[in-house]
């Protein structure tokens, strides 16, 4: 029996040649170029090497429509911190549909939301990122995607 297992890396961990499959997937998606071929050869990659990993490979985002995200943050406890990530949520237009943040210790709070991926929500990644360079936010982690 073959489980399926998925994995949360960083873009950093990844493999240039399984970037280059991304790439040559979005090329392809918005019709910049025409075929399987021109892809890769603009990427740089072989054939074998899209045919090998194209359905393995995907951005974070792309597989997340419809699903509930749960992050966790560990934050300073500072006002108008969470309005801030909250805002950054509404601008990427995913849905909230929980949050909970902890009593702070020592000025440090652990904050949880929840949200629902809709038709209309942005970059995901780019989500992460805006989230994780707010001042006052020591880490953000994906708890569990559903």
């Amino acid at each position: 029996m073959d489980s399926t297992e998925y994995y949360v890396v960083r873009k950093k961990a990844v493999p240039e040649v399984l970037l280059s499959v991304v790439k040559a997937k979005r090329l392809l998606e918005s019709g910049k170029v025409p075929t399987i071929q021109d892809a890769v050869d603009q990427v740089g990659i072989s054939r074998s090497s899209f045919y090998k990993y194209k359905d393995d490979i995907f951005p974070f985002y792309d597989n997340t429509q419809g699903r509930t995200i749960t992050f966790i943050f560990e934050m300073d406890d500072e006002p108008g911190l969470l309005s801030d990530l909250l805002k950054i949520v509404a601008e990427y237009r995913a849905n909230i549909l929980t949050i909970h943040q902890s009593i702070p210790i020592n000025g440090t709070a652990s904050l949880s939301i929840s949200i629902q991926v809709l038709q209309t929500t942005r970059d995901l990644s780019s989500m992460v990122e805006e989230m994780e360079q707010q001042k006052g936010v020591h880490y953000v982690k994906i708890l569990s995607k559903e």
